[in-house]
C-alpha cells in the first residue's frame, strides 16, 4: 500500500472516531475564543465572558449569559409542570444570543434540559440558571434521528409541537448548551413527550 493510501485510510478512520471529532470541535472553539480575546481591547473582558455583575442584558433586562463550558456533570431530568415556570422537558421562548456575540441575538423557542447553579457551567451569572437547547424549524435530521451539519453542529429531530404555529417539524442543537436567566423566559410553548426528551438527553450526555 502506498504512503498516500495509508494516509487516506488513517484520515478516514480519524473522521469516524467520536473522540477525534470531539477533540477537533473543542480545539475549534478554543481557537475562536482566542481570536476573540486577541480582538478585545486591553483590560476588557471577551464578548462571551462578561464579568460577574456586569453581564450583557436582554430585552427584558435579564442577564445574557455565556454558553455552558466544561464537562461538569449535568443532571438532566424530565419534570414538566403546569405551574407557569420553565421546567425541564418544556419548550419556552427566550432571547438567545448569537454564538459569537453576547450582544446580539433573537427571540426563539428553546428546550429546557435542567436547572443548576450558575457557577457550575460558567464564570458569569449568579443563583439558579436554566440549561437549554435552541430549536429550529430548518429540516436537517431525519424524523426521530440526528445529524451533524457542515459546521460540526449536532441536531436532533424532536418532531412537531405547540411551539410552532405552522406545525413544522423542529430540531434541537445538542452540542450548544445555553445558560438562561429564568427572568428572561417570557412564555411557554409546549413540552416534549418523555421518549423524545430521553432521546435528546442521551445525545447531550454523549457529547458532554
Amino acid at each position: 500500500m502506498s504512503l498516500t493510501s495509508r494516509l487516506t485510510s488513517l484520515l478516514r478512520f480519524a473522521a469516524r472516531s467520536r473522540t477525534v471529532r470531539r477533540a477537533a470541535r473543542d480545539l475549534g472553539r478554543e481557537a475562536v475564543r482566542r481570536v476573540q480575546d486577541a480582538r478585545s481591547p486591553a483590560g476588557s473582558a471577551p464578548a462571551d465572558r462578561a464579568p460577574r455583575g456586569d453581564a450583557a442584558r436582554g430585552p427584558e433586562g435579564e442577564a445574557i449569559l455565556a454558553d455552558r463550558r466544561g464537562r461538569a456533570p449535568l443532571a438532566i431530568t424530565y419534570e414538566p409542570r403546569a405551574d407557569g415556570a420553565a421546567d425541564p422537558g418544556e419548550v419556552v421562548w427566550a432571547w438567545v444570543h448569537y454564538e459569537e456575540n453576547l450582544g446580539q441575538g433573537k427571540d426563539r423557542p428553546v428546550l429546557v434540559l435542567a436547572e443548576e447553579d450558575a457557577s457550575a457551567g460558567g464564570a458569569d451569572g449568579s443563583g439558579t440558571v436554566l440549561v437549554a437547547l435552541m430549536l429550529t424549524s430548518r429540516d436537517r435530521a431525519p424524523a426521530g434521528g440526528r445529524t451533524r451539519d457542515e459546521h460540526g453542529a449536532t441536531w436532533v429531530d424532536v418532531g412537531t409541537g405547540d411551539w410552532d404555529s405552522r406545525g413544522r417539524p423542529s430540531e434541537v442543537r445538542a452540542d450548544r448548551l445555553l445558560r438562561l436567566d429564568p427572568a428572561g423566559v417570557r412564555r411557554e410553548g409546549g413540552r416534549l413527550d418523555r421518549a423524545g426528551f430521553a432521546r435528546v438527553r442521551d445525545v447531550v450526555q454523549e457529547l458532554l
